[in-house]
């Protein structure tokens, strides 16, 4: 049952247990100084800041490279604990190997991110736009991966949807990742087939009225889902667009009660909108391993 209704909608008992972390995809962005940062903030302290007010990141530059090993210990240290991190995996799985022959690769990167421990929160697996369906190589790929490793794989053709993947990922443990996208784009669908969620809110036009974020916050509610991961774009709207979709889910584990009020970054267009398990060692080529210790948080589009 919602609770009575005035102004934006409040999920009072969204299956009790249901844990929701809104956040954005990156945290380290100077355009959110003012806005959601104090305007003397600097780089390095960005990604604290950010944990007091959301509870859950993004980091989508893995997809590029992998940070050094100190570099995600870092990250660890600066969060509590009760904090989540999502590393989009490195595309020399998703998109050179096309989830083939990835043994090694797999290996790799859980081996670097294992430092978060408890703070990771899933992987996401972001497979090209050209790469149609293919149920035995998605199961096999799966099969590779560390157990309890919480996966989310975002399909980018539409021949994935179906009941037939939908059953493989549920064997896999591995959730459907969901979210809005451009009008001309058939967003993915909203399938639960694990015990939690994850949506990319990911359309050209990121500002969302109170009753677009109501809908959207009513449809995680109605799914039986643990836990769900719900990242908006890292326009300068976009962190406040988390806050507020987390306190629609006052209830929700995690939830950052104590932050300070939000700052807002710039009038809204119209009214009602709100702007913006152990593995083998493995070794990747040089070109894969970052020495910048200051980009990994910076979300690259995608």
């Amino acid at each position: 049952m919602r609770a009575k209704r005035c102004g934006p909608l409040v999920l009072q008992d969204t299956l009790l247990s249901m844990r929701v972390l809104a956040g954005t995809s990156g945290f380290s962005y100077k355009e959110w100084r003012g806005s959601f940062y104090p305007e003397d903030v600097s780089a390095s302290d960005m990604l604290r800041v950010y944990a007091e007010r959301l509870p859950a990141v993004e980091i989508n530059n893995t997809f590029y490279r992998m940070p050094k090993s100190s570099v995600v210990a870092s990250w660890a240290e600066q969060v509590p604990e009760d904090f989540r991190f999502v590393i989009k995996a490195s595309q020399r799985i998703t998109h050179r190997q096309r989830l083939r022959d990835v043994d090694d690769s797999v290996a790799y990167l859980f081996k670097v991110i294992a430092i978060l421990e408890q703070r990771l929160g899933a992987v996401l697996f972001q497979l090209p736009p050209f790469l149609k369906k293919d149920v035995p190589l998605l199961e096999s790929f799966l099969a590779v991966l560390p157990g309890e490793c919480r996966p989310v794989i975002e399909f980018r053709h539409p021949s994935w949807f179906c009941d037939e993947v939908y059953s493989a990922l549920s064997v896999g443990k591995a959730a459907l990742c969901g979210g809005d996208l451009d009008t001309e784009t058939k967003a993915p669908p909203l399938v639960a087939t694990t015990n939690f969620g994850y949506l990319r809110m990911r359309r050209e036009d990121t500002s969302y009225s109170d009753a677009e974020l109501d809908d959207w916050a009513a449809r995680v509610s109605e799914q039986r889902w643990r836990e769900a991961f719900v990242f908006f774009k890292h326009e300068v709207e976009g962190p406040m667009l988390a806050e507020a979709f987390n306190a629609r889910f006052p209830e929700s584990p995690g939830t950052r009660s104590s932050a300070p009020p939000p700052l807002t970054a710039k009038p809204p267009a119209a009214a009602g909108s709100v702007r913006a398990s152990s593995v083998h060692k493995a070794k990747l080529p040089e070109a894969d391993v970052s020495s910048d210790e200051a980009e990994p948080g910076v979300a690259v589009e995608g």
